[in-house]
């Protein structure tokens, strides 16, 4: 048969042998206008070429082996016949015999030689030829050997620090169980010396009155006695010697002023609340852990190989397990570093978990040039990692046609907000950080903050709040504590210290103030809410053992604390007094679900508004949680989110929102239709977080990427 103009193996063996080309070609075995060629012997179909037979190549094998054929039978190349014999045997479907060894079958074959041969042929020449190619392939497998012996005691490293970690957990549970015994039996004995005291304190005032009460009625017994024994045996005489004495005495007696009624209680209880403590018994400790391991992870971002001098810059890490599936937990222990080329760290590094099996690595470089960036999980590289990095000047990056942006006049008139036309953010940051020529008048009238853990400075601000009296109150989330500002910037105070006790703070997201000044904080990683005094005094905490991770907060017009639960995607309200009014959502896409909610607003009918991160959306419920609308699609468009973060209302109930993968400002109406934008281009939001309106109407937002607050004009 021939396929594509050579003669396919199999046919050849058994017949073609029997035709030339020429025979193929000529012959009647092809039909006119045919597209296929039919093996006359075994049937076997081929494509012919578009030309037909005529297009064939030659197969000068075959052609070569005919040649042989047509010889005279005493052929005077001993090794054509060999040829021939071996293909005749083939044809015939015999054993191929050896011609170097009589009688001997060929059934094997040497790869080196391309040629078969017999068993004796194997122990000749044949022999080295299979010796050299054991020892390649002993060689290639040996030089495995140093890998797997390192992975070996890698795999056993990582299992002995396993089992060390687990003794070091069990050590640090026992301890502190122990602990919580001992608390246990302190508190135990306090409690019983403290009713011992009060008890005796009791005691001691029931025995004094009993004690008055006993001798006023010895003495009326006694005179009564006297009396009777006077009036009965004395005689005349002797009655009128102690009549007057004894009449003073019995009047005294009977005008005098007993403590009849009791002069304390018998109510002395022991009350102690075990549900709570329960509850948190039993989600007492939790065990961290992930299955994350570095070859599969994966990070992306443009902060990974570009950044530009003296700019905040940021790269995300995302998990994976060793069967490449994302890993959907935080807690992993990843460490970042970036080095110049002399090998010196450049910059200190922050790694932010986003508690979703994502990580933000954000660094500043303060000069240009070539840099090492390393990314490492449980101390193995992430996959590609190291990352070379270059840094470059702003001044050295070409300016986009997106730079400019144009104000235009609301047309309602009435409104008064600025417009600003929606354009397409640059996907590249190369494109948003050339500064303006003609840069548009910014509506920033202050900033303040930069990156620090001292006073007036932040790491990783998260919510923002405005009070009556003239104050801005910030959650310096990274820092664990609050910080204070007057409403033109000035620092007043700071108060809160990291810890996972009543009073101390472990990582506040969201704040707010009530109506008598108290400040609210979410605390996402205690999972409760705190509540301090205007002086950072605390006072209550509420929604523990319930609460899985409240990120904003705020209090209604009936002075109820709603609190969003950005891990169990669900609202909670709250009496002051931390007794639950009512809870609302669940995970999901629908109008009463949420996926990751972050800050919630009250306007001036006392109705909720939600942020939904990841659903790209903002919800608005009545008081009692029932759903009334929402607003917002995925995108970059007017009215569109890209994740939004904080929102505020103001007094004519329009909704100011934070957008914050589009990095921007957003005002809707009451009903949710889109206004306008708040001038942001002059100096540009980086991932803005909460929003709020101060006493003198302007809007604050945590700039979480730049650390710092920004205020803006509005006018409503």
């Amino acid at each position: 048969m021939i396929v594509n103009g050579d003669l396919s193996f199999s046919c050849f063996l058994t017949h073609s042998y029997r035709m030339t080309l020429e025979d193929l070609k000529y012959s009647n075995y092809i039909p006119p206008q045919s597209l296929t060629l039919s093996c006359p012997v075994c049937r076997q179909t081929s494509i012919l070429p578009e030309k037909g037979v005529a297009a064939l190549q030659n197969n000068f094998f075959i052609t070569n082996l005919m040649e042989v054929l047509q010889r005279d039978p005493e052929c005077s190349r001993p090794e054509a016949c060999s040829v021939l014999e071996s293909v005749s045997a083939a044809a015939a479907g015999k054993p191929l015999s050896c011609p170097n060894h009589e009688g001997k079958v060929m059934e094997f074959y040497c790869e080196s030689c391309e040629t078969a041969m017999c068993l004796d042929c194997t122990e000749g020449e044949h022999r080295e030829h299979h010796k050299a190619a054991l020892k390649n392939q002993l060689d290639a497998i040996r030089n495995r050997l140093p890998q797997l012996t390192a992975a070996i005691e890698l795999v056993n490293e990582i299992s002995q620090q396993l089992i060390e970690r687990k003794n070091e957990a069990i050590n640090e549970i026992s301890l502190t169980f122990e602990e919580l015994e001992r608390a246990l039996h302190q508190r135990k004995a306090a409690l019983i010396t403290d009713l011992e005291n009060i008890c005796s304190t009791k005691q001691k005032v029931l025995q004094a009155q009993l004690s008055t009460l006993l001798q006023g009625k010895e003495h009326i017994q006694s005179s009564c006695s006297f009396t009777e024994q006077a009036l009965n045996h004395g005689s005349a005489t002797e009655v009128l010697l102690v009549q007057k004495q004894m009449s003073e005495r019995v009047s005294a007696l009977a005008c005098h002023d007993f403590p009849e009624r009791p002069h304390e209680n018998a109510h002395l209880e022991c009350q102690i609340e075990t549900e709570g403590l329960r509850r948190s018994i039993q989600n007492l400790g939790v065990l961290l852990t992930t299955g994350a391991v570095g070859h599969t992870s994966v990070a992306t971002g443009e902060g990974l190989r570009h950044a530009l001098v003296g700019q905040h810059m940021t790269a995300t890490v995302t998990t994976k397990d060793k069967d490449s599936e994302l890993v959907r937990t935080g807690n992993a222990i990843l460490r970042a570093e970036i080095t110049g080329q002399d090998g010196v760290r450049a910059t200190e590094v922050e790694v932010v978990d986003n508690k979703n099996g994502t990580y933000e690595v954000g660094y500043t470089l303060k000069s240009e040039g070539e840099y090492s960036f390393s990314l490492m999980l449980y101390g193995q590289p992430v996959r590609g990692s190291p990352f070379r990095l270059r840094a470059i000047k702003p001044s050295d990056v070409p300016q986009s046609p997106d730079d400019v942006k144009r104000r235009v006049k609301s047309p309602s008139g009435t409104g008064g907000h600025i417009r600003q036309k929606a354009v397409r953010r640059p996907s590249s940051m190369y494109s948003t950080t050339k500064k303006k020529e003609n840069p548009i008048e910014d509506e920033l009238i202050y900033r303040v903050g930069s990156r620090g853990r001292e006073k007036g400075e932040f790491t990783n601000l998260q919510g923002i709040s405005a009070s009556n009296n003239g104050r801005v109150i910030v959650a310096d989330s990274n820092n664990q504590c609050i910080q204070v500002f007057t409403n033109d910037g000035q620092f007043k105070a700071r108060f809160g210290v990291r810890g996972r006790s009543p009073g101390q703070l472990q990582r506040p997201t969201g704040v707010a103030v009530d109506t008598n000044g108290d400040i609210i904080v979410a605390d996402y990683d205690n999972r409760w809410i705190s509540i301090f005094s205007p002086d950072g005094k605390f006072k209550n905490k509420i929604g523990a053992g319930r609460l899985m991770g409240p990120k904003g907060v705020a209090v209604d017009r009936n002075g109820h604390i709603i609190a969003v639960d950005n891990k169990a995607c669900c609202v909670f309200i709250f009496q002051s007094n931390g007794k639950l009014v009512t809870k609302f959502g669940a995970r999901g896409t629908s109008d009463r679900q949420f996926a990751g909610p972050h800050f919630v607003a009250v306007n001036n009918k006392n109705e909720i508004v939600v942020t939904d991160f990841h659903n790209h959306s903002v919800k608005v419920y009545s008081a009692d949680g029932e759903f009334l609308f929402k607003f917002g699609s995925h995108g970059e468009g007017n009215g569109q989110f890209n994740a939004p973060t904080g929102v505020s209302v103001d007094v004519n109930g329009n909704i100011i929102v934070a957008d914050w993968g589009n990095s921007r400002i957003q005002v809707f109406d009451s009903s949710g239709s889109f206004l306008s934008y708040i001038n942001t281009s002059a100096d540009p939001l980086y991932g803005p977080q909460g929003l709020a309106l101060t006493s003198d109407g302007h809007v604050v937002v945590a700039d979480s990427g730049n650390h710092c607050f920004k205020v803006y004009r509005y006018l409503q």
